[in-house]
């Protein structure tokens, strides 16, 4: 279904029953609902689950550039249309920078956060300077040489050498995800939506009181390590380090993945 506000068009779908616990799901750089599709299976029953595309990514349409705080507003917008007074948070990477911006923007409608190999941006105005430049070079590269050459570069990078263990079918479907994506709109969530481009919440971050819970894979050795530092500023955070598994945890272990989150949106009802 869509959501349409000012000129943007936000994809965006419900599983489960209202009476169910609420949780919104987004998903990473180059994925897309599709990415929850095994989360959704397990737990349609037991949850009402609202897995919702990106700026740049799936089926959303944005054809003025949305930063990461124009990407918020619109998401409560989205959220009062929907008539959610108070929601569980979920985001995978990008997806996770995103529930985090929105969460510390707007508390008052988060019941709980939890954050897969997430991040809360960059400390320093330096290391930001630094990563807009690397963004817009992607960008650029995206554009010059099309989604399918970015996709066999980009799943070969360090991040996801873990996906290499998974199975060929496993495999396939993230690759497939990829492909369905558009150079403009992966370049636009790169120049717009990027840690370098979004605020840093580092400071903010301490003064969040809301549950959440931080996952990590015992692979992912940089997030890992960012989520360690995460977990001794966010008050009421707990960090679950998950054994053989590298970023994408709801991919490469997703029963544990999808037991930890079951567990931790009841547990906070």
């Amino acid at each position: 279904m869509y959501f349409s506000i000012k000129d943007a068009s936000y994809w965006y779908e419900i599983h489960g029953e209202p009476g169910n616990p609420t949780v919104v799901m987004l998903h990473g750089f180059t994925g897309s609902t599709s990415t929850w599709a095994d989360f959704i299976a397990s737990w349609k029953n037991e949850l009402r689950i609202i897995t919702i595309d990106l700026p740049g990514h799936g089926h959303t349409k944005t054809p003025s550039p949305r930063t990461m705080e124009a990407c918020c507003a619109d998401l409560k917008a989205l959220f009062q249309y929907l008539q959610l007074e108070t929601f569980h948070l979920l985001g995978y990477s990008m997806g996770g920078r995103t529930v985090l911006s929105f969460a510390l923007t707007y508390p008052e409608l988060v019941q709980s956060l939890i954050l897969e190999s997430s991040s809360p941006g960059l400390e320093t105005k330096q290391e930001r300077d630094q990563r807009v430049e690397k963004d817009e070079q992607l960008a650029q590269r995206i554009e010059n040489e099309g989604v399918t050459s970015f996709v066999d570069f980009w799943e070969n990078i360090q991040l996801f050498q873990t996906q290499k263990n998974l199975p060929l079918e496993v495999q396939a479907g993230i690759r497939q995800e990829r492909l369905a994506q558009s150079a403009p709109g992966l370049a636009q969530s790169l120049r717009h939506m990027g840690t370098g481009s979004q605020p840093s919440w580092w400071e903010a971050m301490k003064q969040f009181s809301k549950p959440v819970l931080l996952i990590a894979g015992t692979y992912d050795e940089k997030f890992l390590a960012i989520n360690k530092k995460m977990e001794k500023r966010l008050g009421a955070s707990h960090l679950e380090i998950i054994e053989n598994a590298g970023h994408a945890i709801h991919v490469e272990q997703p029963k544990i993945f999808g037991k930890l989150v079951g567990e931790f949106i009841f547990q906070n009802e």
